[in-house]
């Protein structure tokens, strides 16, 4: 049984609906990820599961209770924001304790308590210090220790890296998710980051627009986005048309593609997303084998990207397609005809 049953939930503001229907599940010790842009109601719904809002319709069972009536101090759950909102006059040790005094735990329990969850996140020793002259990283780590502390049953994480730069917010996502993992608390984190998403999360719940497009594992999500909004948001660009010509095989600019997937009805039209990795240059009489594809195109820009360059092509039905290339070839230049051959793997039928 899940430990959290979310089953669906609407709200209105102001006569908007933000959040039409949302139903999900998470289960004891995993990480959730709510994932989409901004006002697709993704805090919403957030507010709604730690008490702070009352949805319009629908159920917030946790552990086999229902949670709508019950008041947030009580639900024993911890939120996290992004502001941090930790208390300046108070020093590292009093922010992360200030839950555990409301809480009536003893005075020892406290002192073992807090210095457990500040060695947790690396701020061993840094007790005495005021929130002032920490960095916003150490900041960032004070509040999830806070957050930590009570031992609360559900972790929910607003945007906690959005006032971080990027380097930082790479850094720390990474120590984030062996923490939560190590302390085995059940979380639900809240980002439009999608790469934020792929590296915290179990499973991720692209929201648009007040309801769930695609709830999947991070790796299924991005083989096999269920649509063209969740294609877009994930950052995918090559987006052909075609139609369904048999069983497994879809008709499109390039010819007919054998996929190694049931496709729906004979005649349809779908769209073919072609992921931007898994493609190499070739010489012009270079055969593609059973599983390839073989296309002309002129480069329209090359952009270097660190671990791999990207490059922008026009193919010669005047599609534009974007790739990745390894870093540790030669280069096309900017308006270079190249042959490629691409992976049918590297593609799959959306809607």
């Amino acid at each position: 049984m899940s430990l959290l049953k979310v089953t669906d939930i609407h709200k209105t503001h102001n006569d908007d609906q933000t959040l039409k229907g949302v139903s999900l599940n998470l289960e004891k010790g995993e990480i959730l990820c709510l994932l989409g842009p901004s006002g697709c109601g993704k805090t919403t719904l957030l507010r709604i599961i730690a008490g702070l809002e009352t949805p319009d319709q629908g159920q917030v069972i946790f552990d086999g209770v229902d949670m709508v009536r019950i008041q947030p101090h009580e639900r024993r759950f911890s939120m996290m924001f992004q502001e941090f909102a930790l208390f300046p006059h108070k020093n590292v040790f009093e922010n992360v304790a200030f839950g555990l005094r409301m809480q009536k735990w003893s005075d020892n329990e406290i002192k073992e308590q807090t210095c457990q969850v500040l060695s947790l996140v690396g701020l061993e020793g840094m007790e005495t210090r005021n929130v002032d002259e920490l960095s916003g990283g150490e900041r960032q780590r004070v509040a999830l220790a806070r957050s930590l502390a009570p031992q609360p049953r559900l972790l929910m994480l607003d945007e906690p890296m959005g006032s971080l730069d990027r380097a930082l917010r790479e850094r720390l996502i990474q120590d984030l998710r062996q923490i939560l993992k190590q302390v085995n608390v059940t979380a639900i984190f809240v980002t439009h980051d999608q790469n934020e998403a792929f590296t915290v999360a179990d499973r991720i719940a692209v929201f648009n627009t007040g309801f769930i497009e695609q709830l999947d594992h991070p790796e299924d999500l991005y083989r096999r986005p269920i649509n063209q909004f969740v294609a877009g948001f994930l950052g995918f660009q090559n987006l052909l048309p075609g139609f369904i010509k048999g069983k497994y095989t879809v008709e499109t600019e390039f010819g007919k593609l054998m996929l190694d997937e049931h496709l729906r009805k004979e005649g349809d039209k779908v769209k073919v997303l072609i992921r931007p990795e898994g493609i190499r240059m070739v010489e012009e009489n270079e055969r593609a084998a059973k599983d390839e594809v073989f296309i002309k195109a002129i480069v329209q820009d090359r952009r270097f990207q660190g671990a791999n360059y990207q490059i922008s092509v026009k193919t010669d039905n005047h599609s534009t397609l974007l790739f990745y290339l390894p870093i540790d070839i030669t280069p096309p230049q900017p308006n270079q005809s190249i042959n490629l051959i691409l992976k049918t793997s590297t593609m799959v039928v959306i809607n």
